[in-house]
């Protein structure tokens, strides 16, 4: 028998004076942690199953807990820290690959914070949103290269299709299965009453949210889960998935527990059964093989549908951007490193791929140079995480960002990094039903639009703070972008001046 080093990562400490034995932590932790003793009449507790996540800390009627990081201790090393030693510990004892859920915990730089935004002052006057229009609405797709009008101003030239959202945000990309059926429908309500859209992800769309279908963009991914006529043709756009920032070049897979009847139906595969997506398309080998499946995708939604197509943002994502504009897309979408999932391998979500910020910047310059920059939308995601973020990355040079994190934060994710476990005690990331009751669709889609509407404020009183009264003309517009605490390099990535010139 193996011995397992394996120790907490939490400490649970209950004040045994204020605790009123009401069992409450004991029903709401999926994890079992809260063990009543009925001899001694004591709530004990399991610390090695504590995953932090605060459900039972939020609902205890006392406030008897608290939960700390436990105190086991290393000898001091910085070469080998703990936390390379617990997971030595791991592998040690199961032979299997990390697994972590959720974006990159490292402590690499966030571009965002090192990049300030212009203001008005005097020659060029600031605006009021509150007193003045401010248009924060965005259109995402192929642009023409001209517009021509009849004598009376008609519009002759025939648009590509496109969508509309009234603020440049979308829900991320979240399949059917890696969370709740309570958690898309919130997503989907949001998305309607908001004038924006969410993403499904690659887990195929419940036939009970097709109504929501004018605000949906359909995936489809490498295991081509759910994918049918209807599908395509229910949503606004469909989105083709190469890759996801937290895992470049690495394929998906939904544990079999995840899989049940519901899931099974929406997914089109056996209950139970492991949901594995391949790392490549199989029939994606050559940016004329990603051209054939765009307009096989046209075809079937009779050119009615803008084509996405979702990349990882890697070293040389400029040039696969340009390709993926000559391939036929309609849009790009640009993950980021720091994005979130519901489970990748820990050395690739840690070790692979490069910040939103420089892949976005390369990309919008690269398209500008070979003058195809209006024949497709750029859209960016991994870890957007407010309003002022979402500026900066219009100036740098996107038409909309996507929000997962945000927006599974929105409705209660603690951030505990147990996605992939399916006992989400927050009812987003699981299919338990017992656990996903505990989440309110028709509470939790108010908390989302609360939060947009907040961001969509706050957007328009830096665009006003900025003399600019369209989001549209912020788009690309760098020299309201000052970088601080940056090298020549990193500067000339990004296209930008250092604060104060």
């Amino acid at each position: 028998m193996s011995l397992d080093f394996s120790s907490p990562a939490f400490e649970v400490i209950r004040n045994k004076n204020k605790c009123i034995k009401c069992h409450i932590c004991e029903r709401e932790c999926a994890n079992n942690v809260h063990l009543y003793n009925v001899k001694d009449n004591v709530v004990n507790s399991d610390d090695i199953n504590c995953v932090n996540c605060h459900r039972c800390v939020s609902l205890c009627p006392v406030k008897a807990l608290i939960i700390k990081k436990y105190p086991l201790e290393f000898r001091e090393n910085a070469n080998w820290t703990s936390a390379a030693i617990k997971e030595i510990y791991r592998q040690a004892q199961t032979g299997g690959v990390l697994l972590s859920s959720m974006g990159t915990p490292k402590p690499f730089p966030i571009y965002w914070d090192k990049l300030l935004l212009n203001a008005s002052q005097v020659t060029n006057p600031s605006i009021d949103p509150l007193r003045e229009p401010m248009e924060t609405k965005v259109i995402i797709g192929r642009k023409p290269n001209k517009l021509d009008f009849d004598a009376k101003g008609k519009l002759l030239t025939k648009m590509p299709p496109q969508i509309k959202l009234r603020v440049p945000i979308i829900f991320s990309a979240m399949s059917y299965g890696s969370i709740s059926r309570n958690a898309h429908k919130a997503l989907a309500k949001a998305a309607t009453e908001l004038g924006i859209c969410y993403n499904t992800g690659e887990g195929g769309l419940n036939k009970d949210f097709y109504e929501y279908g004018k605000n949906t963009i359909v995936q489809v991914a490498s295991g081509r889960f759910g994918v049918h006529k209807e599908y395509l043709n229910a949503g606004a756009a469909i989105e083709i998935k190469i890759g996801q920032g937290a895992k470049p070049g690495i394929g998906g897979h939904l544990p079999g527990r995840k899989v049940g009847k519901d899931v099974s139906a929406t997914r089109m595969i056996p209950i139970g059964s492991d949901a594995i997506s391949p790392a490549p398309h199989h029939d994606i080998y050559s940016i004329e093989d990603l051209r054939q499946l765009i307009f096989s995708l046209k075809e079937v939604t009779d050119y009615q549908k803008p084509i996405f197509v979702k990349i990882a943002a890697v070293h040389n994502a400029a040039a696969i951007a340009s390709g993926i504009v000559r391939a036929g897309a309609d849009a790009i979408v640009v993950d980021g490193f720091r994005g979130g999932t519901g489970a990748a391998p820990t050395r690739v979500r840690d070790n692979v791929g490069i910040p939103i910020e420089f892949a976005l910047s390369v990309i919008d310059q690269r398209l500008r140079e070979e003058g195809i920059r209006n024949q497709v939308s750029l859209l960016v995601s991994g870890s957007i995480r407010n309003s002022a973020d979402i500026v900066k990355a219009i100036a740098l040079g996107a038409e909309a960002v996507y929000i997962g994190s945000a927006a599974v934060i929105a409705m209660g994710c603690h951030m505990c990094h147990s996605c992939s476990t399916g006992k989400c005690n927050w009812g987003i990331a699981t299919q338990d039903s017992e656990l996903v009751k505990r989440l309110d669709p028709d509470v939790m889609y108010k908390r989302l639009i609360n939060l947009i509407y907040g961001w969509s404020y706050e957007i328009q009183e830096m665009l006003g703070g900025m003399g600019i009264n369209a989001i549209d003309s912020l788009r690309g517009n760098r020299l309201m972008l000052r970088g601080i605490d940056l090298n020549e390099k990193e500067l000339d990535i990004l296209g930008i001046k250092y604060a104060g010139e």
